[in-house]
């Protein structure tokens, strides 16, 4: 029982605060030294980033484990770095035939997104969107604090929308690697942490004794079936390409990288 109190109370809370940078700095370092963002979708980003900001703002009404809300300041600051990135070594949509920029293309999913959504050329509109959304978020905690029932209505709300868009985080990734038959460009290390993540905070959720509103389970489950499906796309088609005596060195190479950040680091 001592063992189940430890990880529930303090391992599970500090693998939390840390996922963000678990799970997403093998992908800022693959792209920075591939000087590619190819394969990669900016909309996850953008999902992690609006999610993110609304957790925050839900948390004065919630007051759900200040674990999250380290969390969520934690993982503004690293999808900042990885938009950033991304951005700045986008493979242009001549560089091969159209076909390297599909991740960024406005064609990617098949519809077009009013204004062009998320799809801009210049990167400085990136950036004025996410200043325009803290700055209308911000208002609205200010306008609305005041009034209790009110904006008792309103934190479950953000609470609620911001969960749901962060538990379709894979949802892009899942309909680019289909469109594309392939998970090229994007890092086996962030699927096995999603996954890894995805375990331990179930486990967490329902054991922890502190305050964990039922958004964040029902959400957390919904995500955690996404995950799976990454990983079952990422078998499949690295078996496809292995077969078909294409494209192996790319699929392998991430878990030889994983594999060697394992053992440097005293696990094996």
């Amino acid at each position: 029982m001592w063992l189940l109190s430890l990880l529930s109370g303090f391992i599970a809370p500090a693998f939390i605060i840390l996922s963000p940078v678990i799970s997403y700095s093998d992908q800022i370092k693959d792209m920075y030294r591939r000087k590619s963002s190819d394969g990669f979708s900016l909309d996850i980003p953008l999902i992690m980033l609006v999610a993110s900001m609304l957790r925050i703002f839900y948390y004065p009404g919630a007051k759900f484990d200040e674990s999250l809300l380290i969390q969520s300041f934690i993982m503004i600051a690293i999808q900042v770095l990885l938009l950033k990135i991304g951005l700045e070594y986008r493979p242009s949509p001549s560089s091969k035939g159209g076909e390297g920029a599909t991740p960024f293309s406005a064609g990617n999913s098949g519809m077009h997104r009013p204004f062009n959504f998320w799809k801009w050329k210049s990167h400085k509109k990136y950036w004025q969107f996410l200043l325009y959304l803290f700055i209308t978020l911000t208002a609205f905690e200010i306008v609305l604090s005041p009034m209790s029932g009110l904006y008792s209505f309103y934190s479950a709300a953000i609470g609620y929308i911001g969960l749901s868009i962060e538990a379709i985080l894979p949802v892009p990734q899942l309909i680019s690697n289909f469109q594309t038959k392939s998970t090229k460009g994007f890092r086996l290390s962030i699927i096995v942490s999603w996954i890894g993540g995805d375990i331990m905070k179930m486990f967490w959720f329902f054991t922890a004794t502190s305050e964990i509103p039922w958004a964040f389970k029902l959400c957390g489950i919904f995500q955690m079936c996404c995950d799976l499906g990454l990983g079952a796309q990422y078998l499949w088609y690295r078996n496809r390409h292995a077969n078909a005596g294409i494209g192996l060195k790319d699929h392998m190479s991430p878990a030889v990288d994983m594999l060697s950040a394992y053992r440097s680091n005293g696990y094996a």
